[in-house]
Order: structure tokens, then C-alpha cells, then sequence
């Protein structure tokens, strides 16, 4: 049986870029670099971009090629930053 997933809600998806962004977050502090060495690192050139992304301001949040780029600039699996500890996963 198929699942139909066109009613993920808003609120649901605010949550899973609230999940990522705070993962990303976590794991750059514990690699001990700014936000803006992380963002020139990803080729961003502006610090108030990765910023709002981080910080989910303005709509604004990380996309898949985001999530690689961190995932090795960081030396950590794209697994960790979509992990939902809360669930365990």
C-alpha cells in the first residue's frame, strides 16, 4: 500500500529544517568553526546567507546540496545532520 504523503503539513517540514539546522549547527561548533568559515568553505559568499539557513530566518534553509557540501566540509556522514535523535535513528 502506498502512502500518500501530499498532507505532510508546514508545521512538519518547519520541524525537519528545525532538526537539520540544529544538527548542522551542533556539528560545526564541535568542529570548532564560525559560521563564516564554514560558509566560505561551501563556497557561500555571504556569512548572513548561511546564517539565516542555520537560523531558519526568512524562509531561508539548507537544501541537499547544502547538506553534502557541509557533510564534507565537516568530515561527517549526511546521515548525522538528517539524524532525528529524538527518535533515535
Amino acid at each position: 500500500m502506498k502512502n500518500n504523503l501530499s498532507d505532510v503539513s508546514q508545521e512538519e517540514l518547519q520541524q525537519f529544517y528545525k532538526m537539520v539546522s540544529s544538527n548542522v549547527k551542533k556539528a560545526r561548533i564541535s568542529a570548532g568553526m564560525s559560521q563564516m568559515d564554514l560558509a566560505l568553505k561551501l563556497g557561500i559568499k555571504s556569512v548572513a546567507f548561511y546564517s539565516n539557513c542555520e537560523n531558519l530566518r526568512y524562509g531561508k534553509h539548507f537544501n541537499l546540496e547544502h547538506i553534502y557540501k557541509i557533510s564534507k566540509a565537516l568530515n561527517i556522514k549526511m546521515s548525522k545532520i538528517l539524524e532525528d535523535e529524538k527518535m533515535g535513528s
